[in-house]
């Protein structure tokens, strides 16, 4: 079937034959790099449901997340704004933080809800937890909440076993904070969280969510943000020992099969023509791990860096009959999916500064889409060094590059963390279609002809830089140990008697 405009209900009519509500999933993996799935061609990766996701839809070469690291990126993964703008920088949030997303700040589940969509997240939230659950999903837009408010190796990690069942998962964990709570709504509902079942509950609850509002006929939004793959990798018995790659291929497998679980009960439930599903990940790989810590194949180092290979990610979009199989190099980002959803819905976009532009053009005609530039802030943006990186059409260039932590280990010196932050004057200049790796700077004095594409560059940048307002800063709020999510608050001593019995949800 061809679709050549995008009209919101007008779309779906044309479609489904009648003017209804398009349903909403969306898929985002933790830490996976851009060459870990199977259809980009990783040998030992299994994932049978994302390479036939990306079989059957349009699949994205060019799409980039905002941060090389978890809160930031998805704080504009939610809003369609860059970190910047709402205060999610710099680093991530923690559990006892006392900032969190601002709650003036509009989600794609707060645009989506005023229409009569139900709306419900799984997993990892990471941006913030606050006095009385103060950040949590359910205070921005979502009805149905079951997971972990931040990343699950911010709490001892001994409780995290692989198998066989006496066998620890390798790897360090944060300690001295409470265990890892697993929260149903606002209400902790197991501390710690039992890891080799937890990914059957989040199946079971998407799953349930979907067959419910099909059964209702109600439109929804469906958020699963996986823990997957973050290290320390984790993975339940069906899982555990089936792949080629070890740990982190069978995180990888398990998050793959929820996957295939919630595509098949949007096929049972009859909604999956309506349905528009969307995959890609939060930032690169954690290469300081090593083979547990994912792989960004050609692109240049990994997560906590403005190189390709920590801020490009795999992504698709699918929803068969409507959207064309096939490839797409336009320029695309994880800000750009506010706006879409919105168009698709018919619903008005926030009345704020968005980032995000709408990439129908992209996916019904396959065109070239309206987004022109991209902008690469580090992990602490700051007014002072502001862009790190700006991407233009086939080009980016680097103002300043620094190493990374996260992304130690690699024959590349350029990714390690001695590489120290460096000022480029001029920047230095890479043509992504023929190097996607960023080894050959276009010098000026080699390529003289490239003078327009830098200046052209430079004016993005300085209109963009001009534009921004930098919001207050909710991580340099600081952390509480009083704010940790405990299950028995008057407890003691803390953290140790922060501990409940498995709950049903």
């Amino acid at each position: 079937m061809e679709c050549t405009c995008v009209l919101g209900l007008v779309l779906l009519s044309a479609v489904c034959g009648s003017e209804v509500l398009p349903n909403f999933v969306l898929l985002f993996a933790d830490d996976l790099g851009f060459g870990d799935v199977g259809y980009s061609g990783h040998p030992s990766s299994l994932t049978p449901n994302l390479d036939k996701l990306a079989a059957n839809g349009l699949r994205f070469t060019d799409f980039y997340v905002t941060s090389p690291v978890c809160s930031p990126s998805r704080a504009s993964l939610l809003t369609g704004r860059y970190q910047t703008r709402s205060g999610i920088y710099p680093g991530v949030l923690y559990p006892g933080s006392r900032g969190g997303l601002p709650l003036n700040e509009t989600t794609i589940a707060e645009v989506l809800k005023p229409l009569g969509y139900t709306t419900a997240m799984i997993g990892k939230w990471h941006l913030g937890f606050g006095t009385n659950g103060t950040y949590l999903p359910t205070r921005q837009g979502f009805d149905h909440y079951l997971g972990i408010p931040y990343s699950h190796d911010m709490g001892p990690c001994q409780n995290l076993t692989c198998f066989p069942a006496d066998v620890k998962c390798y790897g360090h964990c944060d300690q001295g904070v409470v265990t890892v709570p697993l929260m149903n709504g606002e209400t902790i509902i197991q501390q710690p969280v039992d890891f080799v079942n937890l990914e059957n509950s989040y199946s079971d609850f998407a799953t349930q969510f979907i067959h419910t509002a099909a059964q209702k006929q109600q439109p929804f939004f469906l958020y699963y943000p996986s823990h997957h793959t973050h290290y320390p990798q984790f993975a339940g018995w069906k899982a555990v020992g089936r792949s080629l790659r070890g740990p982190f291929g069978d995180s990888l497998l398990e998050f793959d099969s929820t996957v295939g679980n919630i595509l098949q009960a949007l096929e049972d439930t009859g909604v999956l023509s309506n349905t528009f599903v969307f995959f890609t990940a939060d930032n690169g790989p954690e290469l300081m791990r090593m083979s547990r810590g994912g792989n960004s194949g050609l692109l240049k180092c990994g997560k906590g860096t403005t190189y390709e290979g920590g801020m490009r990610e795999p992504a698709v979009a699918y929803w068969p009959g409507v959207i064309q199989p096939g490839i797409t190099h336009s320029l695309s980002s994880s800000l750009d999916i506010l706006p879409t959803f919105a168009k698709l819905a018919g619903a008005p976009l926030p009345k704020v500064q968005l980032d995000g532009v709408d990439m129908t053009d992209i996916l019904f005609n396959h065109g070239q889409g309206n987004r022109e530039v991209m902008f690469f802030y580090p992990i602490d943006p700051s007014e002072k060094y502001s862009v790190f990186a700006v991407r233009w059409g086939k080009y980016k260039a680097h103002y300043y590059t620094r190493g990374a932590a996260h992304s130690d280990t690699t024959p590349d010196q350029d990714c390690h963390m001695i590489s120290f932050l460096k000022q480029h004057d001029p920047p230095l200049l890479f043509d992504l279609h023929s190097d996607p790796s960023e080894n050959y700077n276009l010098s000026l004095k080699d390529h003289p002809e490239l003078v327009s594409v830098l200046q052209k560059i430079q004016g993005l940048k300085e209109e963009f830089e001009a534009s921004m307002v930098f919001g207050e800063s909710e991580i340099a709020k600081g952390s509480d140990p009083q704010l940790e999510p405990c299950c028995t608050p008057q407890c003691s001593p803390k953290p140790e008697c922060c501990q409940c019995k498995s709950m049903t949800y």
